[in-house]
């Protein structure tokens, strides 16, 4: 398999920059990472661009279909990348995706959590392979979510030093 930097180009994606302007802003006083050894942990990251401009903003189960949700926790997972480079400088140091909490916005009687959650999960894939791109997952619905978001994500995966 290629890299994940490589995939990353062959996929087409446009992964944010998090170090122009500074993670953060909107939602105050927020540490973007953690690392603690090879132990990497991200904030919460929204489906949002770096102006601010929400996808799909609204509660899933009511004004957010499913598919929207997916192209939420997708776009979400692509912003994940993003704070990776920043915390690590490169995808190509990451040797697995420990853990996926995820929280979605939703009605009380929404029950499709993981098909939405998925659409982080298999970008991570998509990106890393099978091997490194699987992860713990746990999906959980909330009444609310900063800006009325209907995903937040947050992550912890191993990383190495150097590829």
């Amino acid at each position: 398999m290629t890299s994940p930097e490589a995939r990353v180009r062959e996929l087409g994606l446009t992964v944010p920059d998090y170090a122009d302007p500074p993670y953060g802003g909107r939602y105050g006083t927020v540490k973007p990472f953690h690392r603690v050894g090879n132990l990497l942990l991200l904030s919460g990251i929204t489906p949002e661009d770096r102006a601010g401009n929400r996808l799909h903003p609204g509660r899933l189960g009511d004004d957010v279909t499913v598919e929207q949700g997916r192209e939420a926790a997708r776009m979400t997972a692509v912003n994940a990348l993003g704070l990776i480079r920043l915390a690590v400088g490169s995808l190509d140091r990451v040797t697995a995706m420990g853990r996926n909490l995820c929280f979605l916005r939703t009605t009380d009687d929404f029950e499709d959590l993981h098909l939405v959650s998925d659409g982080a999960s298999q970008l991570f894939v998509d990106v890393f392979g099978p091997t490194v791109g699987v992860a713990g997952r746990a999906s959980i619905g909330v009444s609310a979510l900063s800006r009325k978001n209907c995903f937040e994500l947050w992550t912890e995966l191993e990383v190495v030093d150097h590829p």
